[in-house]
Parts: structure tokens; C-alpha cells; sequence
């Protein structure tokens, strides 16, 4: 399995603390300068970019559906910083892909 599709992998984990979840995505930002030559690093970032952003609506609808100030509303305000966190990890590898390569 590619090192990429692993790293993500890992950030899908609802085991990860927040702290955890955070060191592993600046390990992959402090990567990312090395991936984004390759053209099929871009390709898996933009197939799973797609995904991303439904994981953030669904997060986001899921959190809406708590009522405030509940332990499933904390839970599920938790989760959506973390799945906006990978999306945003995605698509800060789509902008450097394309830029490096004057996309």
C-alpha cells in the first residue's frame, strides 16, 4: 500500500486523539513537498478530495442534528474539525501539485 493511502488511512481513525490526528498531518504537510512531483499523487488526492468534502457535510448535518450543549454535539463538533482538517490536508496537496507543476 502506498505510504499516502496509509497516512490517511490513519487520520480516519476515530481512535486518534486530536492531538495525535494533528502531529500526523503536519508529518504529511512536512512530506509534502516531496510528493508533489509525482502526477499520481494528484490523481489520489483528487479522488479523495471528492470524498472529503461529503465526509465534511455529513459531519457537519450529523453535529446539527445534536441538540447544543449535549456530549454528542462536543463529540460531533470534534469530529468535523477532524474530517475538515483532512480535507483541508487534501486539498493543500491538490494546490501543490498543480502549482509545481503550472496547473
Amino acid at each position: 500500500m502506498p505510504a499516502s493511502i496509509l497516512s490517511l488511512s490513519v487520520l480516519d481513525s476515530a481512535d486518534l486523539t486530536s492531538y495525535v490526528r494533528q502531529t500526523v498531518t503536519k508529518l504529511l504537510l512536512g512530506e509534502l513537498d516531496k510528493l508533489r512531483h509525482d502526477p499520481e499523487q494528484l490523481e489520489f488526492a483528487e479522488k479523495r478530495a471528492v470524498n472529503a468534502h461529503e465526509r465534511v457535510n455529513h459531519a457537519r448535518r450529523l453535529r446539527d442534528s445534536y441538540a447544543l450543549g449535549t456530549t454528542e454535539r462536543d463529540e460531533a463538533d470534534r469530529l468535523l474539525v477532524d474530517v475538515k482538517s483532512l480535507q483541508s490536508l487534501l486539498d493543500a496537496v491538490i494546490v501543490a501539485c498543480t502549482s509545481s507543476r503550472g496547473i
